[in-house]
């Protein structure tokens, strides 16, 4: 079972899942706080070079399936034309003025 994406906790989060599954890469940049970084399954990446590869050339698409830490970690299956359907953890850390820092996503 999924968390419809309106019932999303944090609304930083909730945007970040939104402009995934809605391929848009300009709504998605303006969530990113300057500076921000990821790691994925422990190994930090180029921010730009990853979301490019793993999320919108590949039409990357997220169902929660659970959250926790107040909406900022999420489990769910992350699937794009690449790798097909996995099982995924997403953390986020939101700043002050509610956009995206840092995330990091990794296998469940």
């Amino acid at each position: 079972m999924t968390i419809q994406i309106t019932r999303l906790s944090d609304p930083a989060v909730r945007a970040f899942v939104t402009a995934v599954n809605n391929h848009d890469r300009e709504g998605f940049m303006a969530l990113l706080a300057p500076g921000a970084t990821m790691a994925d399954d422990g190994t930090e990446r180029d921010l730009a070079d990853w979301t490019d590869r793993e999320i919108f050339s590949s039409r990357g698409h997220m169902e929660v399936e659970n959250e926790s830490d107040g909406g900022r970690r999420l489990i769910a299956r992350y699937s794009n034309e690449t790798y097909g359907e996995m099982r995924t953890t997403w953390s986020f850390t939101v700043d002050d003025d509610g956009r995206i820092s840092r995330f990091e996503t990794g296998q469940a």
